[in-house]
């Protein structure tokens, strides 16, 4: 694929002198402290998309937040067996589009299948059925989870993986409405190792032990999923695959680089894993970054829910975006989980691209202007 080309760099200036601290705007913490919005202000001018957050509750705050940010997200849906916040995978779907609804287009849907009823005959007219109506109302890309690969079974108890034939017919859709796949298959490497509690996903694992990997030696190892995973993308070329995640190699570098190199239809995204790039050799990381620019793109795996409080929870996205940004576009010193770790002052041309032009390319439709 050949990289965009960008004017981004002598433009950039222009597009930050255009914002002034007012009109951004701060978030009041109930008390604590503000959140400095004058680093932001080239975050907003970048326009900025992150392509994997999970809203299900419309919030004018939020909104309001998104706007002073000119941030657009992929609201994702995922298809999970018992979802305490919702009874049905219809109902989470029904509640991530009233959220995009009420956005003012700062929001597109992400939609899913339920892998769970892969066994019935009906299955994939079923999904395509329902994927359709969801394209038909404005979603623009689908969801695979982890929980193919890692719980779904068929009649014999043998695990489903993410190339069944039965899914085929699925992805062909995809395709056919120009649609792009985001795929959660397999974890850190953690998830298959004993206990860490350095490992930035030990709380993790104690939180939710049934996707702990390590306590169920019966289950498939990462590399037979991403094996599986990478089967799908070989054998669907017009099919485009964004590993969410950094497709669940954060600790591979090296073997991400090669599947990039090799599968040009294929793409990650940063979601809950910048902390490993963080954590990783710097130079290493920003070369990687760097000669891979057109095939990165930015997300956070932020979620917004009815229970959450709403004030706590804008406060924390806005503040995601803060040291996100700190860390890819500037040398400073930025702190991830109390880790203190240099930024990679990545150049503007390649900032650009993760934040907004990779999100274009790779997500058609994710913006209403698709600039």
């Amino acid at each position: 694929m050949k990289k965009s080309t960008t004017m981004f760099i002598s433009v950039l200036p222009i597009l930050i002198a255009g914002f002034t601290l007012a009109a951004l705007g701060r978030v009041d913490t109930n008390g604590g402290d503000q959140l400095s919005t004058s680093e932001l202000r080239p975050f907003a001018a970048i326009q900025p998309i992150d392509t994997h957050a999970h809203a299900f509750k419309p919030d004018p705050n939020l909104y309001a937040m998104m706007d002073r940010l000119h941030l657009h997200i992929l609201d994702i849906c995922v298809a999970t067996r018992n979802d305490p916040n919702f009874p049905s995978l219809s109902s989470k779907i029904q509640a991530a589009k009233a959220f995009v609804r009420g956005s003012n287009g700062h929001a597109v849907l992400c939609t899913t299948f339920d892998p769970f009823k892969f066994s019935n005959a009906s299955f994939p007219k079923e999904a395509i059925q329902q994927m359709n109506e969801d394209f038909g109302d404005g979603a623009v890309a689908v969801k695979i989870w982890k929980n193919v690969g890692m719980e779904l079974r068929n009649a014999e108890g043998a695990f489903v993986m993410p190339d069944d034939p039965r899914f085929e017919p699925i992805y062909q859709d995809i395709v056919a409405h120009g649609k792009t796949l985001i795929a959660h298959l397999a974890e850190p490497d953690s998830c298959w190792q004993p206990p860490n509690k350095n490992s930035p996903d030990y709380s993790y694992y104690q939180e939710h032990p049934e996707w702990y990997m390590y306590t169920k030696p019966d289950h498939p190892s990462k590399e037979a999923i991403l094996r599986a995973r990478d089967h799908l993308v070989e054998s669907n070329p017009k099919l485009r695959v964004v590993g969410a995640h950094l497709g669940s190699m954060e600790r591979n570098l090296d073997e991400l680089a090669r599947d990039l190199d090799r599968y040009p239809n294929f793409a990650v995204d940063t979601a809950a894993r910048v902390i490993y790039l963080a954590l990783a050799p710097r130079e290493k990381v920003r070369q990687l970054l760097i000669n891979h620019q057109d095939r990165f793109l930015y997300g956070t795996d932020l979620g917004f829910y009815g229970r959450q409080q709403n004030d706590d929870s804008i406060a924390a996205w806005q503040k995601r975006y803060e040291t996100d940004w700190k860390f890819f576009s500037t040398d400073a010193m930025v702190d991830y989980q109390g880790r203190k770790v240099r930024g990679l002052k990545l150049p503007e041309e390649v900032l650009r691209k993760l934040y907004h032009d990779n999100a274009v390319r790779w997500i058609p439709g994710i913006t209403s202007d698709n600039r």
